[in-house]
Order: C-alpha cells, then structure tokens, then sequence
C-alpha cells in the first residue's frame, strides 16, 4: 500500500502517463465511473495533475444516491408520512435528498412513525426481529456492491416467516448505464475507469461489450491513488495500441470472474427490468426488482410514488442529471455553490460523498480547503 502513495512512484506514474498521452493524436477523455474515484481524484490532487499530463478526466452516473429518481425518494417519503406505526431504515444520505416533497429529514412521519438510519439492511433485518408488531421498510438503494447483501437479507425474512420486514428497492446495474452513456455519444468517451467495488462482485466480463462492440478501452481500477494511476495509464497503452480490453489493475481485490456466490444470491432474489435513472432515463434491464416468489417483500408496489416522469425530475434548476452523464461539469450548473451548498443542497449530486458536486465543492479550485 505505500508504494501506491509514494510521492515518486505517482510522479514516475504521471511522468509515463504524460509521455503516452503526448503521443495520442488528441487529448484522451476517460470516465471515472465510481463516484468513490472521482472522490480519490480530487481528494489527493490527482485531477488537476493529470489534466496537466494531459488527460481529462470527466465523472460518471457511480453514485447510487444521485442516479436514484426523485419518484423512488418520494415513494420513501409517502411511506413513513403515510402509513402508521412504521419505521423506514435509509442509508444517511438517501434521508437528505431534496424532492418536490421535501426531503425524508423534513418529512413529518405519520402517528407511531419513524425514520431510522442504518448502516445495513441488516439493521433493519434486526429491527424487523425485535419488534414484530412493528412494519419495517428498508430503502435499499445501491449498486452491485451492496444488492448481494440486501438479497440476503429479503431470503432470510423469507426463510424465518418475517411478514413485518419489507424493501423498498433503488438497486441499479452499471454496465447498462455505460451501455447507455455510449449509445448516447452526446459525451466523446475514449476510456474507462472501472469501479473496484462493483468489480469485486460482477468482475471483469460484464465490461467487455465496451472493448468488443465499441472500441472503448478500460481497467478495473482501485482507490489509492498509484491504483488510479496505472488504470489510466493501461487504458492509455491500449489506446497507443488499438488493442481495448477491459484490464484489471485492481488484483489483489478483484478477481476476473467475480464473486460467483454473491452473483448467485443476487439472481436466485432478483430478476432485471428496464428502470429510470436520474439523467439518463429508462434503461433496458438496469434496474433489479423481486422475483415473483420474493414479490411480498417489495414495499416499492404499496407505497410508489404518483407522477412517473414529472415526479423523476430533477429539482428546478438542478443539472444533477447532466453532470451524471457527464454532459456538463458540476461548475456549469448556475446553482453550484449558491443556491446549492451542502448545507442545502438542490439535488443529490451536492448530497452523497460520491455526488461530483460535493466533491467538486470540496475539494475543488474555487473550493479547496473547505470542510
């Protein structure tokens, strides 16, 4: 691990990188899919130096909280607002996202209601446990990293006849949105940084279309900053070599096959469907939801949200959906650091530790040094 932080070694690394990317025919363009590399990036300083190196690095839709719409956060707030004696359990951030109904921290529960935070859905298994009397939603969002563990828990409360324990499901699969960022091509992407969380799961295979259907390059990367480091200089050199492949850099954590016994749980719970994402819009099979079998553990059919597209918008003014595409940077946004502040966000991007705009915000230029 100190090899991958040794101030020589990195500047070795940027010293190569810079010297690959001077001999590309144009400034290359990679996405950071992972909102926890984009927070890596800028953190360590790491995106200005490579933008000096000549790379641009541009974010991408890795933030569970942000891509969730506000029709799923709104279904959230009509549960505990709506429904008596109740506790909905959230992950913190998801509890902050501003909607046309306020946020669930600004929502008034209903008599005997109550907003819990956890760190788990296990917590909220456990809770479910205690009080048997008592209905407990989850609101389980999250990418592949964490579906296994919420598929877990739904197969426990099944197996232990918990009729009080229920999800409301935001789970989303990233390579369909890669799929969709490309088929897009409003955002020129000539490489990506894959996620090292998602990878342990899902491993290597999920990303090949990228390579193999449309010449883009990629590598698995993870979070130190050496780590980022040798992805980008990977998919540079595959680059230089017209050769993509989806190269894993990330090895003492990933394996290329992935995690087959989570892949496994995942699929014997869920089954895939063509959900909305914030900024992107319905993607097919992005989305996972209840196998019939599962289906009376989905809080998502009792308590969702009236409005469908207009209630998935984003807050007036909010761009959080173009900075997800990586269309526009976080600075483009006319209420970045003015009427949108962490401390009263306009949308999820300036919520989440994986939102760009927080991260922009902290640790930007204009906004380096702030806490």
């Amino acid at each position: 691990m100190k090899e991958l932080r040794d101030p020589a070694a990195l500047r070795g690394l940027l010293e190569d990188i810079r010297a690959r990317a001077g001999r590309l025919r144009r400034t290359p363009r990679l996405m950071e899919v992972c909102g926890t590399h984009t927070m890596a990036l800028f953190r360590s300083g790491l995106t200005p130096l490579l933008a000096e190196a000549g790379v641009e690095m541009v974010s991408g839709p890795g933030c569970p909280v942000c891509i969730t719409p506000n029709a799923v956060h709104e279904a959230a707030i009509a549960a505990v607002t709506g429904a008596e004696g109740l506790t909905l359990a959230a992950f913190g951030d998801m509890t902050r996202v501003p909607t046309r109904r306020g946020s669930l921290q600004t929502a008034v529960p209903a008599r005997g209601s109550r907003l819990r935070i956890v760190y788990s859905p296990e917590e909220a298994l456990d809770e479910a446990r205690r009080e048997p009397g008592r209905e407990v939603v989850f609101f389980g969002a999250g990418f592949e990293t964490t579906i296994p563990a919420v598929a877990y828990t739904v197969k426990r409360a099944a197996a232990e006849g918990l009729r009080n324990f229920s999800v409301l499901p935001a789970l989303w699969l990233v390579p369909p949105a890669l799929k969709a960022v490309l088929d897009a091509r409003e955002v020129a992407v000539d490489g990506f940084i894959y996620p090292g969380h998602v990878s342990a799961v899902i491993g290597a295979g999920p990303y090949e279309f990228a390579a193999r259907d449309y010449g883009v390059p990629g590598a698995i990367a993870g979070f130190e900053p050496g780590d980022i480091l040798l992805a980008v200089r990977s998919v540079l050199g595959q680059m230089a070599a017209g050769k993509p492949e989806v190269a894993l850099e990330y090895g003492r954590a990933v394996a290329r096959e992935g995690n087959a016994a989570a892949r496994a749980l995942m699929d014997e719970v869920l089954e895939p469907y063509d959900a909305v994402w914030r900024g992107l819009g319905k993607i097919p099979r992005s989305g996972l939801r209840f196998r019939p079998e599962y289906a009376g553990f989905d809080a998502g059919r009792r308590y969702a949200a009236a409005g469908g597209a207009e209630a998935a918008a984003d807050m007036k003014g909010c761009r959080c959906g173009d900075v997800l595409r990586g269309a526009i940077r976080p600075e483009s946004c006319r209420l970045f650091g003015k009427a949108c502040r962490p401390d009263a966000p306009a949308g999820p991007c300036m919520v989440s530790y994986e939102g760009a705009c927080l991260i922009h915000f902290k640790y930007g230029p204009a906004g380096r040094g702030r806490t």
